[in-house]
């Protein structure tokens, strides 16, 4: 499956010290998985975490989600370790934290290349920083890239802003990212909703994210699958109004035309490849569940 083809409508965080969690995950109607060694593990744990990571993915049972392991940055004391242990493991990907320079990308590449275990393996970048943020169409291009994320809470700190429920005080950043991602042709998760209890606020979250074009939305509890589920998967009006205009392209075509017309609105072939990719994304969510 295609980074194109596959959903990424809702990449949980799951701590890599958390065995139970780690277990159930398996189970989850998630997406994607973002094994995390960084922010959600303490000082304390964050050794230990690396042996309760490595034994979970042994024992496998993820199935097609789309599996992301997040390491420690290098400039910390747990980030060669973390490396080291991951590149063992074998990863389809490894998220970095605080992505500042497409150099650093570059430099981490040819560490992957270098280890047989990790030649395959992808790269995401934690785009959470101001410096991050400037440099995010360079890092979109850097070698063996796959993904953004949003580091929001981070951003919001950096910046001194307070996002409120409209999240306009980080519209820049957002729109940033994902622009820089779309260039690059990479996959842009939206960033973390903080409040677990707050189903409404995750909703509208979403669809904010939804409607800037991102991809899916990265979540920090299992309860806030469903949500994202929902809002990043094409309605049942969208995939009816996308079968419609193929079908009046394709007859506008039959009959030489250059152009359809749906529900009084022009449809042209950009309309038709958005169409299909509307079916793909549909088809795919519904494989996924």
């Amino acid at each position: 499956m295609t980074d194109g083809e596959r959903p990424w409508r809702s990449a949980l965080y799951i701590p890599g010290s958390n065995a139970r969690a780690l277990d159930k995950a398996r189970g989850l109607p998630v997406d994607a998985i973002i094994f995390d060694l960084e922010d959600a593990v303490a000082p304390a744990e964050k050794v230990a975490a690396r042996d309760t990571l490595a034994a979970a993915l042994r024992q496998g049972g993820y199935g097609d989600r789309a599996l992301i392991v997040r390491i420690n940055g290098f400039d910390t004391e747990w980030g060669e370790g973390d490396f080291d242990a991951v590149s063992e493991m074998g990863p389809p990907a490894i998220l970095l934290p605080k992505v500042g320079a497409a150099e650093t990308v570059a430099v981490f590449a040819d560490r992957l290349a270098r280890r047989p275990s990790t030649a395959g393996t992808r790269i995401w970048a934690m785009i959470e920083t101001t410096r991050g943020l400037f440099n995010a169409a360079a890092i979109a291009v850097a070698p063996r890239m796959q993904g953004f994320v949003l580091g929001t809470n981070d951003l919001a700190a950096e910046l001194g802003c307070e996002p409120g429920p409209d999240r306009m005080a980080l519209s820049m950043a957002l729109q940033t990212t994902l622009a820089a991602a779309r260039m690059g042709g990479i996959v842009c998760l939206d960033g973390v909703h903080n409040a677990i209890d707050d189903p409404e606020g995750l909703r509208t979250e979403c669809a904010q994210g939804r409607a800037l074009g991102m991809d899916g939305k990265t979540l920090i509890h299992p309860a806030q699958i469903a949500v994202a589920n929902e809002i990043f998967a094409p309605s049942a009006a969208e995939i009816d109004l996308a079968h419609r205009r193929i079908a009046a392209w394709e007859a506008a075509l039959a009959q030489g035309k250059g152009v359809a017309v749906v529900d009084g609105r022009i449809v042209e072939n950009l309309h038709v490849a958005s169409a299909r990719r509307t079916i793909a994304r549909a088809r795919a969510a519904k494989e996924t569940g």
